[in-house]
């Protein structure tokens, strides 16, 4: 599980942080912060769904579910087969 967390946070500060002086944790809110916004929030659940080999239906890509890279991996164990 550590893994996935590492690998969803390392996409999230390559595609997402502008400011590499901006710090980031498992925790630290991304669409409610303003990090990701919705368009954004379309390419985080495609990269998702290509990486872990599944799909995410569109009624589970919430806000709430994308707000944070603990709450990503929650969802995305959900699907995993």
């Amino acid at each position: 599980m550590e893994e996935m967390k590492d690998e969803i946070l390392e996409y999230v500060i390559d595609e997402y942080i502008e400011d590499e002086d901006d710090e980031i944790t498992y925790d630290t809110p991304l669409i409610s912060s303003g990090i990701v916004d919705s368009f954004s929030m379309v390419s985080l659940k495609r990269f998702l769904e290509a990486k872990y080999q599944i799909s995410i239906p569109d009624e589970k890509a919430s806000p709430e579910a994308f707000d944070t890279v603990n709450s990503i991996v929650v969802l995305v164990k959900e699907f995993i087969g």
